[in-house]
């Protein structure tokens, strides 16, 4: 037998809480229960009753039967998630994956698209899938901003959010601290050579740079690294008195180290290098990569309080600014 919420029971079987489970709680109607867990409008609840209404659904687990909440407000009831394709390790998977379980037990159903070099899938996922919602961990490209804001949905940029502080300014700071304890002076910074991703190297270099001011240290060295340049450019920093590299991502990290060994040099003895982002390669790179590590709880706990709060659902409190990041110290430094 089927109840209200299409859930089928049987003799010994846990059947998941109903509407009318939640009213009985609440002290209220099954239409009132109805009315606030679908957001739907056209009738005047009061803030303390919607309360009772939420705490009691979220005390007994209740879980909105998605496609007939979506159906019945309208709306698709996606949350559009763009995962980078520049490499940052498994922190936006694994992020991404708690964000699709919190927002699951709102009735909401989490797409995660790739970037792609065209942006062509984002665009087409913004334009197809009436998204109530679009998030990112890092800036949009400008095709798939502009879609987001032609369909007129929210948007929010996970890296940004107060509750994640200034990644780019701690990260600089944990980087440039670790070299200066390990005696380094003259610090150099490793770009991508591919224009879309010079955005995010200006990003992590903002962060170095002031943390190099910060020790008084000479202004950081600034260059492309490429497979074909990549010995070339670690030759004229070794010869520019350079001892210690950070680089944009840890997929650059990896060029360095191949331009160290292609010139006849040795890190860490002749050039130091420390990534960021974590990737699985790092660990077993040679030398292993000294990287810097993000908490991918503190990042998806960030997101899903801004994305309720935005959608306006009863959102846990942001987390306070914490430190998301931690220095993994490998034998490059």
């Amino acid at each position: 037998m089927a109840d209200a919420e299409g859930e089928v029971s049987s003799a010994g079987k846990v059947t998941r809480p109903t509407h009318a489970d939640v009213a009985r709680l609440a002290g209220v109607s099954t239409a009132t229960v109805s009315y606030v867990l679908n957001g739907a409008g056209g009738r005047r609840i009061s803030a303390r009753t919607r309360e009772a209404v939420y705490r009691a659904a979220e005390q007994l687990g209740y879980r909105p039967n998605a496609a007939a909440r979506n159906l019945a407000s309208g709306k698709s009831g996606v949350v559009l998630y763009v995962v980078p394709r520049v490499a940052v390790g498994d922190m936006p998977m694994q992020a991404g994956s708690r964000m699709t379980t919190a927002l699951a037990r709102r009735g909401l159903v989490q797409v995660q698209i790739f970037e792609t070099e065209d942006d062509q899938h984002a665009v087409d996922a913004v334009e197809n899938l009436d998204p109530i919602a679009v998030t990112s961990l890092f800036p949009l490209s400008s095709g798939a901003l502009s879609a987001v804001r032609d369909a007129n949905v929210p948007y929010i940029e996970i890296g940004t959010l107060p509750a994640l502080g200034d990644q780019h300014l701690s990260v600089g700071a944990l980087r440039v601290d670790h070299l200066v304890a390990r005696g380094h002076r003259r610090i150099a910074f490793a770009y991508t050579a591919i224009a879309k991703w010079r955005a995010l190297g200006d990003f992590w270099l903002e962060g170095v740079a002031r943390a190099a001011r910060a020790h008084s240290l000479p202004p950081v060295k600034v260059d492309d690294v490429t497979v074909d340049s990549a010995a070339d450019v670690v030759a004229r920093w070794v010869a520019d008195g350079v001892t210690a590299v950070c680089a944009q991502s840890d997929e650059i990290a990896h060029l360095v180290l191949y331009g160290i060994r292609e010139a006849g040099l040795r890190c860490p003895r002749d050039l130091a290098v420390i990534g960021v982002d974590a990737t699985p390669m790092g660990e077993i790179s040679s030398p292993p990569l000294t990287t810097v590590e993000f908490n991918p709880t503190a990042v998806a706990d960030a997101a899903i309080a801004a994305v309720l709060t935005e959608l306006g659902y009863p959102a846990p409190a942001p987390p306070q600014p914490t430190d998301i990041a931690r220095l993994i110290v490998r034998a490059s430094t």
